[in-house]
């Protein structure tokens, strides 16, 4: 497996203030840049705060816990002080820059650190998720043409995102567990193949880790959309912890990709919604800087949260600067897994994921269980230990249980195990073949269902008629139909039955219960 190098390996961006060496040999730990330790955009915002300020600004609360005391009762007084307004002068105006060459506010002085810390020559914070960050991506991937290469189980937002912009895809289908109930990724040899089948695309878009934490050859892949002359972009939303401790996967950035969208709350401990995007090494990254610059300034509201991106800035010292918390949850990772493998009910399902031709390593943080041996089923497992236990587990299908130990937050392993331990064992195993659906067959573009007048029908009458809605089981949020797709019976079933399970829905879908669906009239 391809681990990550120390961040005090990794050369710092041209745009990063370089690594002082006696800095560094002050540094709290070992071979940790002292400047990892600090939070210049947080620490601004706390500044701030300790003034006394005549509040006559947006948000309406203007940090008054008697102004707002139900928010104030959510968040907390201190979170009401430092909820400041974007373009607060010298805070995170980028425009001082215009002003007086060379300035560098907090705000771009905690992206640069970021940058160093996942071996980015740029990185951009975002206040709309990754979600939001494949909207930018897929928008900056129209200004280079109109086609692109794009791994079939993409998240719902790169599709939403293909179809606002008006790009055609062409679609490389990954590996798919049958067993697990897993779609996990792509191949180099698979993407070589749709490139040169479709030589005008302008970009190769993929996912790496998996959902389920299938880690793909992003090397390998990378070198086949740069010799085909596009760049590559990787949602590694799921990976947003790879590259920051050894014994952890090399994030996308160091292996070759030119974009990349990372959310960093799912596994790095920021508040959720707040995410990054960072810019890769090399020519084609290169010329991809002004221009994602430039997007993501006008997708990234004017009013995004100051207390999203200041607990990016923390998010990242804290993941940067103590080792040991990522050594903690790697032991409480693997002391669940040694439990499972030694037990007679359920079994590891790691192996299997890296069984997948995609795979060359799995992420450690994600724990895949299988049910199908222990007389209950993965998603009645999930809502006991959800009902009964207080244990909230990332995700469930039929035939397992999907766990997510953020990188940062060790386990309480006991607990865990005591709950699924006591979960009842029927006397016969559960009847339940996993049957994800297959593709529906196109009829028309994207775009053309997507903005085509529409109408409403029965479950019934679907079967047969063109999607107007990109619909993903939720979680883990891979489109099963895309807008212009004839729906299928098969389509339709599955749908309603994931609608209809206690811990999942569908994405897309005007109605919750999928009793009806929206159709190209």
């Amino acid at each position: 497996m391809q681990t990550a190098s120390p961040v005090s390996h990794v050369p710092a961006p041209a745009n990063a203030a370089p690594a002082d060496a006696a800095a560094v040999q002050a540094s709290p730990r070992a071979g940790i840049p002292a400047h990892q330790f600090e939070t210049p955009y947080s620490d601004a915002l706390r500044s701030l705060a300790g003034h006394d300020w005549q509040r006559l600004h947006v948000p309406g609360h203007q940090a008054g816990p008697t102004n707002a005391p139900g928010v104030a009762s959510l968040v907390g007084e201190a979170a009401l002080s430092i909820d400041f307004p974007m373009l607060f002068s010298g805070v995170d105006q980028e425009t001082w820059r215009l002003v007086t060459p060379g300035r560098v506010t907090p705000l771009m002085r905690a992206q640069e650190l970021a940058a160093e810390a996942w071996g980015a020559s740029r990185t951009w914070f975002i206040t709309n998720g990754a979600s939001g960050g494949n909207h930018i991506a897929t928008t900056a991937v129209r200004a280079l043409g109109t086609e692109l290469v794009v791994q079939r189980s993409v998240h719902s937002s790169v599709i939403d995102g293909i179809t606002h912009v008006g790009l055609t895809p062409h679609f490389v289908t990954g590996h798919v567990d049958t067993g697990l109930g897993s779609a996990h990724g792509v191949t180099a040899e698979q993407v070589e193949a749709v490139l040169s089948e479709n030589p005008e695309s302008a970009a190769v878009y993929i996912v790496s880790p998996s959902y389920f934490g299938a880690v793909a050859d992003i090397a390998a892949i990378a070198k086949v959309a740069h010799d085909g002359g596009v760049p590559l972009i990787v949602d590694e939303s799921w990976g947003s912890h790879f590259g920051l401790h050894p014994q952890l996967p090399v994030n996308a950035a160091r292996l070759g990709a030119d974009l990349v969208v990372s959310s960093t709350h799912k596994a790095v401990g920021s508040l959720t919604q707040s995410a990054m995007i960072q810019l890769g090494n090399g020519p084609h990254a290169a010329a991809l800087e002004t221009l994602v610059d430039r997007v993501v300034r006008s997708h990234q509201s004017t009013s995004c949260s100051a207390l999203l991106l200041a607990s990016l800035d923390e998010a990242r010292m804290n993941i940067v600067t103590r080792p040991e918390l990522v050594e903690r949850a790697l032991a409480s990772a693997q002391e669940i897994r040694a439990r499972v493998r030694a037990d007679r009910r359920f079994r590891d399902a790691t192996p299997d994921i890296l069984a997948s031709p995609d795979a060359v390593a799995n992420d450690p943080f994600k724990i895949a269980i299988d049910t199908r041996g222990a007389g209950i089923t993965g998603t009645d497992a999930h809502y006991q230990l959800l009902r009964d236990h207080r244990v909230y587990a990332e995700l469930s299908t039929p035939s397992a249980l999907l766990l997510l130990v953020g990188a940062v937050s060790p386990v309480d392993v006991d607990r865990f195990w005591n709950a699924l331990q006591s979960l009842p064992e029927a006397a016969i195993e559960p009847d339940r073949p996993i049957v994800l659906p297959s593709p529906c067959e196109r009829s028309m573009g994207l775009a053309e269902a997507f903005y085509s007048p529409t109408e409403m029908v029965s479950c019934v009458e679907a079967v047969g008629r063109v999607s107007a809605d990109s619909l993903a089981a939720y979680p883990p949020g891979v489109p099963n139909v895309l807008p212009g797709e004839v729906l299928s019976a098969e389509v339709v079933a599955f749908l309603r039955a994931t609608a209809a399970a206690p811990a999942g829905y569908v994405r897309g879908a005007a109605d919750p219960e999928l009793a009806t669906f929206r159709v190209v009239a």
